[in-house]
């Protein structure tokens, strides 16, 4: 019995500032209970009250975000959102971070975000249909960086390979900025009918409380705290915070869950992510207003001698927690044994308004609910905005040889093809995939399983224009998910995000955060495009140095019909190619800028969200009336990279003339924003240069698509050659791993 002695003596303040509680959390933890907490109690409190957790640095802020429309179901608050996608039938999904697992063991910690993100989704009565990704590495000389895309592209392959849910989309960058943090951020999309959506509230006392899934093991005990805390040379004795998956079990599990569903057995169920076992019974207690009680020796264990907080904060994976109706026990241990999972009766729900714990007929635990969950912190760190950049004016840039500058940018880190990446994913199986990763498409496009309908599906975010202005690039990230989906001719709907920063606890760090989410907040208002899901990862830094700020935005949009859906890759010989929106060339924080020139300066380009939405209207009008062969928006690179993307996924050359007041490098790799390239079939040139123009729009004829080159202002590189080029980067790159 000592090891329970050992759990039951009182805890001090040593000891929680070991846990990354602070004096003052202490002294709120002393006051709510009347006494010292004992070692397990002080656990619990340390995961529940840690930044991952509890969002202590960005709660108040975050409620600035709209989380409402006509689409929206569920906002924020349960596993995913939730939204009415029509017909019955609803869309549920949520974007996610993994980054400091993935950075120690890159395999597992990206295996099990894309577990964990999935369980997010399949816990409220969704079938996963979709996984994207937005990875972010180092710098490509950097000595850990082939290694850990190596490992985390296995480990997202690998997961959701076996699985058998498709790999559809994303993102990857490499900046230099992350050579001490990658970040690793999984996004999953499931469908729902509307009248089986389920909840996490445990409502009632008396009922069972049954955990089903994997055993338990020491994997992952404290994954939340280290989560919320900085790295520093100590890093790789972290491993064992690291859970380690086993995806065959999530797909019995997802069956079990999805089989159990059908019956009406369930009050609330929740997955047991981040702190285990301890968030999902807190999380559901508090919701439902009850209290629970829990017998840890009935924990399903791989491990000998576990103690009760070892079972409490495990974060082993493919885990739920279910309150079932009383008296169903008997049907739901029936599925999970047919499905081959453990299934044991640990607990009920109670009206005492405590979490009780009892381990070998002692009592470890006894901590009321309401100070784990509504007590805890809820800061208003102080935050410093920097000085703004100037706007950078390219007069002094030396003269540009535009077809040699799209050949660099091309085979650039950023712009590089991905292939090599997503060939590595299953992003067909399902078979109801129409467009994924390389698939000449600004969003992936999934088909609503037996319907006509598909979900167009995005990830988006531009650190660089974050860094140089966190308003202007919160507001960016929001509209380029906007764009994104829009060149798709689907209706954009809501949006998840994944908020990635460092330290909050630095004045010029927290006020990215605030000015990300304040520009996130103008731009989902103005749009009509409402955040229902989403998470915050801090502490991204390393020995006091941050990650670029990295808000990554994921949309979901609706298309009606499927057969309508666009690309970029169907340019024809003999379309006219327009482009739609303002063009300045502005070249702050810009790709050629960075690229060219080797300066990250600069103001980002403004974003007009009233043209934006105007602009995103007008596309998807003109892409459902079938009067386009191609529609790609402008982002990284300006007009040159956009065309020419365009023109390798159509297979054919084609010609753009020079700016009449812009140099080279303005007209061609400017990154002003709310603009489209449209490939327009001969007989629709004149039909939608007037209909753009009656729209208010900024619309002008730039050239035409033919040829086996790429030709800008009389420039000419062979698309053969592009072609090698932005294949080849990465190839390159990682046969050096």
């Amino acid at each position: 019995m000592s090891g329970v002695t050992d759990q039951l003596s009182p805890a001090n303040l040593a000891q929680a500032q070991e846990l990354g509680l602070s004096e003052s959390e202490w002294g709120v933890i002393l006051d709510r209970l009347g006494r010292p907490p004992n070692q397990a109690e002080l656990g619990i409190f340390s995961v529940m009250w840690s930044e991952h957790c509890s969002y202590k640095s960005s709660r108040r802020h975050l409620r600035k975000l709209p989380t409402t429309g006509d689409c929206v179901i569920c906002g924020p608050g349960e596993n995913a959102g939730v939204i009415d996608i029509g017909d019955g039938q609803a869309c549920i999904f949520k974007m996610e971070s993994h980054n400091h697992p993935s950075f120690i063991e890159p395999y597992q910690g990206a295996a099990t975000g894309v577990g964990g993100i999935m369980r997010d989704v399949f816990t409220m009565g969704a079938r996963p249909v979709a996984l994207l990704n937005a990875l972010r590495f180092g710098a490509p000389e950097h000595a850990k960086t082939r290694a850990l895309v190596s490992g985390v592209v296995a480990g997202i392959g690998g997961y959701g390979n076996c699985v058998g849910v498709p790999t559809v989309g994303g993102e990857t960058n490499f900046h230099s900025g992350y050579n001490g943090n990658i970040l690793v951020n999984a996004m999953c999309v499931g469908i729902a009918d509307q009248d089986s959506i389920f909840y996490s509230a445990a409502k009632g006392a008396g009922n069972p409380v049954l955990y089903v899934g994997a055993k338990t093991g020491r994997d992952g005990i404290h994954g939340a705290t280290m989560a919320s805390a900085e790295f520093d040379d100590e890093t790789e004795a972290k491993r064992p915070t690291v859970q380690v998956g086993d995806p065959f079990t999530e797909k019995r599990l997802i069956e079990a869950c999805l089989e159990l569903m059908q019956t009406g057995c369930i009050i609330a169920i929740q997955d047991m992510g981040a702190a285990g076992l301890t968030s999902s019974s807190v999380e559901m207690a508090d919701k439902g207003g009850v209290g629970i009680a829990l017998n840890l020796d009935r924990v399903p264990q791989r491990e000998t001698g576990m103690m009760p907080v070892e079972m409490m904060l495990s974060e082993s994976q493919e885990r739920m927690l279910i309150v079932l109706r009383q008296g169903q026990e008997a049907i739901a241990r029936e599925i999970f044994e047919r499905w081959e999972l453990d299934v044991a009766l640990i607990g009920r729900t109670t009206d005492t308004g405590h979490m009780v714990l009892t381990h070998k007929g002692e009592v470890v635990c006894d901590i009321p609910i309401g100070p784990l969950a509504d007590d805890a912190p809820n800061y208003d760190r102080p935050w410093r905005e920097a000085p703004l950049r100037s706007v950078f004016s390219s007069k002094d840039l030396p003269p540009c040889n535009p077809a040699n500058a799209l050949q660099i940018l091309m085979q650039s880190p950023d712009m590089a093809s991905k292939r090599w990446i997503w060939e590595q994913y299953d992003r067909h199986v399902m078979a109801d995939t129409i467009r994924a990763s390389g698939g000449a498409a600004d969003a992936a496009i999934v088909r609503v399983h037996g319907t006509d309908k598909a979900l167009a599906i995005s990830s988006d975010c531009t650190p660089r224009y974050v860094a140089a202005d966190a308003f202007e690039g919160g507001k960016q990230a929001v509209a380029e998910s906007w764009r994104n989906i829009s060149a798709c001719g689907a209706t954009p709907l809501a949006i998840t995000d994944c908020l990635n920063f460092g330290n909050p606890e630095r004045p010029e760090i927290m006020a990215q955060l605030v000015r990300a989410i304040d520009g996130m907040a103008e731009a989902c208002a103005v749009l009509g495009f409402p955040v229902v899901s989403g998470n915050v990862s801090l502490y991204n830094e390393t020995a006091g140095t941050a990650i670029p700020p990295t808000p990554a935005i994921g949309g979901v949009g609706l298309l009606a019909d499927a057969s309508k859906a666009m690309g970029f890759g169907g340019a024809q010989d003999g379309d006219a190619l327009i482009l739609l929106g303002k063009t300045k060339g502005w070249l702050g924080s810009s790709l050629y800028l960075r690229e060219m020139e080797n300066r990250e300066e600069g103001a980002p380009p403004p974003v007009d969200l009233a043209m934006e939405r105007c602009a995103g209207d007008f596309v998807r009008s003109v892409v459902l009336a079938g009067e386009l062969s191609a529609v790609h928006d402008l982002s990284d690179g300006g007009l040159a990279c956009a065309a020419a993307e365009m023109a390798l996924a159509s297979k054919i050359g084609l010609h753009l003339r020079g700016g009449d007041r812009l140099s080279d490098a303005a007209w061609f790799f400017g990154e002003d924003q709310g603009r489209y390239l449209l490939a327009v079939k001969p007989s629709q040139v004149e039909g939608v240069l007037s209909a753009a123009k009656m729209a208010g729009i900024e619309v002008e004829q730039i050239g035409s698509v033919g040829g086996d080159k790429i030709v800008l202002n009389g420039a000419p590189l062979a698309l053969d050659a592009l072609r090698d080029g932005h294949e080849g980067w990465l190839p390159n790159l990682m046969e050096n791993e």
